[in-house]
């Protein structure tokens, strides 16, 4: 699902809001077996499960055998919308991480996906390093925890939510449940 067809076909706002999502990673990430080890889950039914529901929603997914801590990426991403620039960062980060298996918790590779979709360097680099970013993620944070969300991505309107990727039927269905209406498209 594309927020821009979202946007396209009805008036909302989409606001992006930071999730501790393993936040214990260290920078040099965690292979899977690491990451639940300890719990009883089946990976590779867990990584076809999620191979299903990509390949239903239309989003790519590479072989992913890591995971690596988003923090840093959050908070870039807050710079990138400060910068005009949020949802070109956001498809980017996700195509790196989710698709590419790239390190998203280093600082040099968060640099080049800013880059990439032309957001300067030197801009980039400032943010991660001075954290400038760093309180607008901790309330995002604690936002979360306090609403009691529990999973990503979620999308939420008065209090109503839907979460995980879920078709753009079923988004169109939550929409018209909170009250939106479909624009009316100019023929």
């Amino acid at each position: 699902m594309r927020i821009d067809q979202l946007r396209k076909n009805y008036e909302i706002e989409v606001r992006w809001k930071a999730f501790p999502l393993h936040p214990e990673t260290p920078e040099e990430g965690l292979s899977l077996e690491e990451l639940f080890a300890g719990r009883s889950v089946d990976i590779n039914k867990l990584l076809i499960r999620l191979r299903k529901t990509a390949d239903e929603v239309g989003l790519p997914l590479g072989e992913r055998k890591r995971t690596y801590n988003s923090r840093l990426a959050q908070e870039l991403a807050k710079w990138a919308e400060s910068e005009q620039k949020g949802d070109p960062f956001h498809e980017a980060m996700f195509h790196a991480y989710f698709v590419e298996g790239r390190n998203i918790g280093k600082i040099d590779e968060l640099v080049r996906l800013a880059s990439g979709i032309g957001l300067p360097e030197k801009g980039a680099r400032s943010a991660l390093e001075s954290r400038t970013f760093k309180e607008a993620v901790d309330t995002d944070w604690s936002r979360s925890r306090e609403l009691g969300i529990t999973g990503v991505p979620t999308f939420l309107i008065d209090r109503r939510e839907i979460v995980g990727f879920q078709p753009y039927e079923a988004f169109e269905q939550f929409l018209t449940k909170c009250g939106l209406k479909k624009r009316k498209l100019p023929y």
